[in-house]
Protein backbone atom coordinates (compact mmCIF):
# COMPACT_ATOMS: atom_id res chain seq x y z
CA UNK A 1 0.00 0.00 0.00
CA UNK A 2 1.80 3.39 -1.50
CA UNK A 3 1.35 6.27 1.00
CA UNK A 4 0.35 9.65 -0.62
CA UNK A 5 2.80 12.08 -0.71
CA UNK A 6 2.54 15.07 1.75
CA UNK A 7 0.68 17.96 0.24
CA UNK A 8 2.90 21.36 -0.23
CA UNK A 9 5.86 23.32 -2.66
CA UNK A 10 9.03 24.01 -2.48
CA UNK A 11 11.85 24.65 -5.22
CA UNK A 12 15.49 23.78 -4.24
CA UNK A 13 17.86 26.90 -3.38
CA UNK A 14 20.13 28.24 -5.80
CA UNK A 15 23.83 27.96 -4.95
CA UNK A 16 24.34 31.39 -4.70
CA UNK A 17 21.57 34.19 -3.63
CA UNK A 18 21.33 37.33 -5.73
CA UNK A 19 22.98 39.35 -3.25
CA UNK A 20 21.18 42.63 -1.76
CA UNK A 21 20.99 46.34 -3.34
CA UNK A 22 20.95 49.10 -0.51
CA UNK A 23 19.58 52.38 -1.37
CA UNK A 24 20.42 55.55 -0.40
CA UNK A 25 19.56 59.58 -1.00
CA UNK A 26 22.45 61.81 -0.42
CA UNK A 27 21.27 64.01 1.80
CA UNK A 28 22.05 67.75 2.16
CA UNK A 29 24.10 67.49 4.90
CA UNK A 30 26.72 65.41 2.49
CA UNK A 31 25.96 67.65 -0.77
CA UNK A 32 29.33 67.44 -3.22
CA UNK A 33 31.09 65.03 -0.46
CA UNK A 34 33.18 61.97 -2.42
CA UNK A 35 31.74 59.02 -2.86
CA UNK A 36 34.57 57.43 -0.76
CA UNK A 37 33.48 59.63 1.88
CA UNK A 38 29.92 59.38 1.89
CA UNK A 39 30.45 55.26 2.49
CA UNK A 40 33.03 55.10 4.60
CA UNK A 41 31.39 57.96 7.74
CA UNK A 42 28.40 56.79 6.78
CA UNK A 43 28.75 53.35 6.84
CA UNK A 44 32.42 52.77 8.72
CA UNK A 45 30.65 50.01 11.00
CA UNK A 46 30.07 47.35 7.61
CA UNK A 47 33.39 48.08 6.13
CA UNK A 48 36.70 49.89 6.98
CA UNK A 49 37.76 52.85 4.37
CA UNK A 50 39.77 49.92 1.90
CA UNK A 51 36.99 47.78 1.88
CA UNK A 52 34.72 50.38 0.76
CA UNK A 53 37.60 51.57 -2.01
CA UNK A 54 37.53 48.01 -3.10
CA UNK A 55 33.62 47.71 -3.53
CA UNK A 56 33.46 51.17 -5.95
CA UNK A 57 36.58 49.77 -7.84
CA UNK A 58 34.59 46.32 -8.08
CA UNK A 59 31.72 48.27 -10.15
CA UNK A 60 29.72 47.49 -6.96
CA UNK A 61 28.23 51.32 -6.32
CA UNK A 62 25.90 53.27 -8.84
CA UNK A 63 25.29 56.66 -8.68
CA UNK A 64 21.34 57.41 -10.24
CA UNK A 65 21.84 54.11 -12.29
CA UNK A 66 25.54 54.28 -13.46
CA UNK A 67 28.34 52.32 -12.35
CA UNK A 68 30.79 54.47 -10.81
CA UNK A 69 34.48 52.78 -10.27
CA UNK A 70 36.15 56.68 -8.92
CA UNK A 71 36.32 57.07 -5.40
CA UNK A 72 36.62 60.89 -5.77
CA UNK A 73 33.71 61.26 -7.73
CA UNK A 74 31.63 63.97 -5.71
CA UNK A 75 27.65 63.09 -4.95
CA UNK A 76 25.01 65.89 -5.18
CA UNK A 77 22.11 65.76 -2.58
CA UNK A 78 19.10 64.12 -3.84
CA UNK A 79 21.00 62.08 -5.99
CA UNK A 80 20.21 57.87 -5.26
CA UNK A 81 23.70 55.87 -4.59
CA UNK A 82 22.86 52.47 -4.60
CA UNK A 83 25.56 49.85 -3.24
CA UNK A 84 25.42 46.14 -4.36
CA UNK A 85 26.68 43.21 -1.84
CA UNK A 86 27.65 40.50 -3.86
CA UNK A 87 25.97 37.61 -4.06
CA UNK A 88 27.13 34.74 -1.35
CA UNK A 89 26.34 30.93 -0.78
CA UNK A 90 23.56 30.61 2.49
CA UNK A 91 23.59 28.41 5.26
CA UNK A 92 21.63 25.29 4.50
CA UNK A 93 17.92 25.50 5.19
CA UNK A 94 14.97 23.43 4.11
CA UNK A 95 12.92 24.36 1.58
CA UNK A 96 9.67 21.99 1.45
CA UNK A 97 6.66 23.80 2.85
CA UNK A 98 3.47 21.46 3.83
CA UNK A 99 0.02 22.47 2.98
CA UNK A 100 -2.14 22.38 5.92
CA UNK A 101 -5.04 24.45 4.84
CA UNK A 102 -5.57 26.76 2.07
CA UNK A 103 -8.44 28.49 0.54
CA UNK A 104 -8.98 31.63 -1.18
CA UNK A 105 -8.12 33.84 1.81
CA UNK A 106 -4.81 32.10 3.62
CA UNK A 107 -3.12 29.21 4.00
CA UNK A 108 -1.30 27.11 6.82
CA UNK A 109 1.72 25.94 6.11
CA UNK A 110 4.05 23.62 7.65
CA UNK A 111 7.15 25.48 8.47
CA UNK A 112 10.00 22.80 9.12
CA UNK A 113 12.83 23.82 11.56
CA UNK A 114 15.66 25.78 10.62
CA UNK A 115 13.85 27.74 7.41
CA UNK A 116 13.82 31.65 8.29
CA UNK A 117 10.06 33.34 8.24
CA UNK A 118 11.42 36.59 6.29
CA UNK A 119 14.91 37.83 4.93
CA UNK A 120 17.90 38.88 7.81
CA UNK A 121 21.17 38.39 8.49
CA UNK A 122 22.87 35.70 6.44
CA UNK A 123 19.44 34.32 5.22
CA UNK A 124 18.50 36.82 2.70
CA UNK A 125 16.70 34.56 0.13
CA UNK A 126 16.50 30.94 1.66
CA UNK A 127 13.15 31.61 3.42
CA UNK A 128 9.87 30.89 3.53
CA UNK A 129 8.64 34.53 2.12
CA UNK A 130 10.78 33.26 -1.01
CA UNK A 131 8.86 30.26 -1.19
CA UNK A 132 5.78 31.76 -0.96
CA UNK A 133 6.53 34.55 -3.92
CA UNK A 134 8.48 31.67 -6.25
CA UNK A 135 5.03 29.33 -6.20
CA UNK A 136 2.85 32.73 -6.65
CA UNK A 137 4.93 33.48 -9.67
CA UNK A 138 4.17 29.78 -10.91
CA UNK A 139 0.79 30.06 -10.07
CA UNK A 140 -0.20 33.49 -11.33
CA UNK A 141 -2.25 34.25 -14.09
CA UNK A 142 -3.48 37.78 -16.09
CA UNK A 143 -6.50 37.90 -13.40
CA UNK A 144 -4.81 37.06 -10.18
CA UNK A 145 -1.85 38.77 -10.77
CA UNK A 146 -3.71 41.80 -9.35
CA UNK A 147 -3.59 40.50 -5.99
CA UNK A 148 -0.85 40.93 -3.50
CA UNK A 149 1.51 37.77 -3.04
CA UNK A 150 0.70 35.94 0.08
CA UNK A 151 2.91 36.73 2.92
CA UNK A 152 3.35 35.35 6.86
CA UNK A 153 1.23 37.61 9.29
CA UNK A 154 3.16 36.84 11.82
CA UNK A 155 6.93 34.64 12.96
CA UNK A 156 7.89 31.66 14.04
CA UNK A 157 12.12 31.63 14.94
CA UNK A 158 14.15 29.93 12.70
CA UNK A 159 14.92 27.46 14.61
CA UNK A 160 10.82 26.60 15.52
CA UNK A 161 8.56 24.43 13.57
CA UNK A 162 4.78 24.82 13.24
CA UNK A 163 1.88 26.38 11.47
CA UNK A 164 2.38 29.32 9.80
CA UNK A 165 -0.80 31.79 8.84
CA UNK A 166 -0.17 33.03 5.27
CA UNK A 167 -2.56 35.52 3.94
CA UNK A 168 -3.22 35.85 0.30
CA UNK A 169 -5.87 38.78 0.37
CA UNK A 170 -5.84 42.12 1.73
CA UNK A 171 -8.53 42.18 4.16
CA UNK A 172 -6.88 38.88 5.28
CA UNK A 173 -3.86 40.03 6.01
CA UNK A 174 -5.16 43.46 7.90
CA UNK A 175 -7.60 41.20 9.83
CA UNK A 176 -5.29 38.39 10.59
CA UNK A 177 -2.57 40.97 11.95
CA UNK A 178 -5.32 42.74 13.99
CA UNK A 179 -6.04 39.40 15.59
CA UNK A 180 -2.21 38.81 15.99
CA UNK A 181 -1.80 42.10 18.02
CA UNK A 182 -4.94 41.47 19.95
CA UNK A 183 -3.48 39.34 22.56
CA UNK A 184 -0.14 41.73 23.60
CA UNK A 185 -3.10 44.45 23.68
CA UNK A 186 -4.85 42.47 26.10
CA UNK A 187 -2.28 41.94 28.11
CA UNK A 188 -0.96 45.19 28.08
CA UNK A 189 -4.40 46.44 29.57
CA UNK A 190 -3.67 43.57 32.27
CA UNK A 191 -7.19 41.70 31.20
CA UNK A 192 -7.89 38.65 33.27
CA UNK A 193 -5.21 36.01 32.58
CA UNK A 194 -7.22 32.82 33.95
CA UNK A 195 -9.47 33.38 31.33
CA UNK A 196 -9.57 30.45 28.64
CA UNK A 197 -7.88 32.04 25.69
CA UNK A 198 -10.80 31.66 23.08
CA UNK A 199 -13.13 34.16 25.54
CA UNK A 200 -10.58 36.71 24.82
CA UNK A 201 -8.21 36.13 21.51
CA UNK A 202 -9.57 35.39 18.68
CA UNK A 203 -6.28 33.37 17.63
CA UNK A 204 -4.41 31.46 20.22
CA UNK A 205 -0.36 30.27 20.22
CA UNK A 206 0.41 26.99 21.80
CA UNK A 207 3.86 25.75 21.68
CA UNK A 208 5.60 22.52 23.19
CA UNK A 209 9.38 23.05 24.39
CA UNK A 210 11.88 20.52 25.50
CA UNK A 211 13.58 22.25 28.61
CA UNK A 212 16.40 21.57 31.33
CA UNK A 213 15.50 20.24 34.69
CA UNK A 214 12.01 19.39 35.80
CA UNK A 215 9.73 21.94 36.44
CA UNK A 216 8.34 21.33 40.27
CA UNK A 217 4.42 23.20 39.04
CA UNK A 218 2.05 21.33 36.83
CA UNK A 219 1.07 24.77 35.71
CA UNK A 220 3.19 28.04 35.89
CA UNK A 221 2.05 31.74 34.79
CA UNK A 222 4.68 34.20 33.71
CA UNK A 223 4.26 38.12 33.51
CA UNK A 224 7.65 39.20 33.87
CA UNK A 225 7.79 42.03 31.19
CA UNK A 226 10.45 41.65 27.99
CA UNK A 227 12.90 44.76 27.20
CA UNK A 228 16.36 45.16 25.42
CA UNK A 229 19.25 46.10 26.93
CA UNK A 230 22.71 47.03 25.57
CA UNK A 231 24.77 43.73 24.82
CA UNK A 232 28.61 43.96 23.12
CA UNK A 233 28.49 43.25 19.39
CA UNK A 234 24.39 43.21 19.62
CA UNK A 235 23.86 46.30 17.44
CA UNK A 236 19.82 46.78 18.17
CA UNK A 237 20.27 45.21 21.76
CA UNK A 238 19.60 42.23 23.71
CA UNK A 239 15.72 40.95 24.37
CA UNK A 240 15.92 40.11 28.50
CA UNK A 241 13.35 39.41 31.62
CA UNK A 242 13.27 43.18 32.51
CA UNK A 243 10.77 45.37 34.69
CA UNK A 244 11.21 48.20 32.95
CA UNK A 245 10.36 46.05 29.21
CA UNK A 246 6.67 45.53 28.06
CA UNK A 247 4.09 43.29 29.60
CA UNK A 248 4.51 39.62 28.95
CA UNK A 249 2.31 36.48 29.53
CA UNK A 250 3.29 33.05 29.20
CA UNK A 251 1.23 29.91 30.76
CA UNK A 252 3.52 26.98 31.10
CA UNK A 253 2.33 23.28 31.45
CA UNK A 254 3.66 20.04 32.45
CA UNK A 255 3.37 16.94 30.16
CA UNK A 256 5.82 14.91 30.71
CA UNK A 257 8.87 14.84 32.96
CA UNK A 258 12.30 12.98 32.41
CA UNK A 259 14.23 12.04 35.91
CA UNK A 260 16.85 10.31 34.12
CA UNK A 261 16.99 12.80 31.86
CA UNK A 262 16.57 15.89 33.97
CA UNK A 263 14.68 17.30 31.41
CA UNK A 264 10.92 18.55 31.27
CA UNK A 265 8.51 18.68 27.99
CA UNK A 266 6.42 21.77 28.16
CA UNK A 267 3.62 23.54 26.85
CA UNK A 268 3.21 26.66 26.35
CA UNK A 269 0.66 29.68 25.72
CA UNK A 270 1.67 32.99 24.50
CA UNK A 271 -0.62 35.44 24.87
CA UNK A 272 1.75 38.53 24.11
CA UNK A 273 4.28 38.52 21.10
CA UNK A 274 7.20 39.74 22.67
CA UNK A 275 10.80 38.81 20.81
CA UNK A 276 11.95 35.62 21.84
CA UNK A 277 8.98 35.28 24.83
CA UNK A 278 9.63 31.58 25.13
CA UNK A 279 12.95 31.28 25.38
CA UNK A 280 13.46 34.60 27.92
CA UNK A 281 10.37 33.22 29.87
CA UNK A 282 11.31 29.79 30.53
CA UNK A 283 15.24 30.86 31.46
CA UNK A 284 13.66 33.37 33.69
CA UNK A 285 11.82 30.36 36.07
CA UNK A 286 14.94 28.39 35.85
CA UNK A 287 14.13 25.98 32.86
CA UNK A 288 15.99 27.17 29.63
CA UNK A 289 15.18 25.35 26.43
CA UNK A 290 17.42 22.32 25.55
CA UNK A 291 20.23 23.04 22.85
CA UNK A 292 23.55 24.22 22.81
CA UNK A 293 22.69 27.79 24.18
CA UNK A 294 23.71 30.37 26.77
CA UNK A 295 20.64 30.86 29.12
CA UNK A 296 21.52 34.71 28.53
CA UNK A 297 22.34 35.28 25.19
CA UNK A 298 19.64 34.22 23.30
CA UNK A 299 20.56 35.34 20.02
CA UNK A 300 22.98 33.25 19.30
CA UNK A 301 21.78 29.24 19.25
CA UNK A 302 20.36 27.89 15.85
CA UNK A 303 18.64 25.20 16.91
CA UNK A 304 15.53 25.39 19.23
CA UNK A 305 13.63 22.49 20.43
CA UNK A 306 10.25 24.56 19.90
CA UNK A 307 7.18 23.40 18.06
CA UNK A 308 4.00 25.30 17.39
CA UNK A 309 1.28 23.08 17.46
CA UNK A 310 -1.75 24.77 17.37
CA UNK A 311 -2.91 28.19 16.05
CA UNK A 312 -6.53 28.25 16.79
CA UNK A 313 -8.79 30.13 14.68
CA UNK A 314 -12.33 31.95 15.67
CA UNK A 315 -11.84 34.83 12.91
CA UNK A 316 -13.35 34.65 9.92
CA UNK A 317 -17.00 33.46 10.58
CA UNK A 318 -17.86 37.02 11.68
CA UNK A 319 -15.59 39.24 9.39
CA UNK A 320 -14.86 37.23 6.55
CA UNK A 321 -18.42 35.41 5.98
CA UNK A 322 -18.92 37.06 3.19
CA UNK A 323 -16.02 35.60 1.72
CA UNK A 324 -15.54 32.01 3.07
CA UNK A 325 -18.61 29.23 4.06
CA UNK A 326 -19.44 28.49 7.17
CA UNK A 327 -18.04 24.81 6.66
CA UNK A 328 -14.74 26.16 5.66
CA UNK A 329 -14.35 27.71 9.13
CA UNK A 330 -15.49 24.50 11.07
CA UNK A 331 -12.90 22.62 8.44
CA UNK A 332 -10.33 24.92 9.56
CA UNK A 333 -10.81 24.75 13.38
CA UNK A 334 -11.36 20.93 13.49
CA UNK A 335 -8.21 20.52 11.44
CA UNK A 336 -6.03 22.59 13.41
CA UNK A 337 -7.48 20.83 16.58
CA UNK A 338 -6.23 17.71 15.64
CA UNK A 339 -2.66 18.47 14.55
Amino acid sequence: MTTAAPRGFGVPWPELNDGIFYKDVVPSSDHETTLIQFYSSKYGNSAPVQGWLQRIQNGQIKIDGRVVTDPNESVSAGLEVVYHRLPWKEPDAPYFLGILYEDDNMIALNKPSGLQVLPGGLFQQRTVLSQLQWQDSKQSTLLSSQEPQPVPVHRLGRGTSGILLCAKTKIAKSRLSIYFADGTSLVGGKRNTTKEPSSVRKISKIYRALVNGLVDEDEVIITEPIGVIKYPGVAKGLYVASPSGKPALSKVKVLERNVQGNCSLVQVEIQSGRPHQIRIHLSFIGHPLLGKHSPFVYYFHRYVFVSAIYVVLYIFRRILDMFIEDRTVMDCELFVEKK
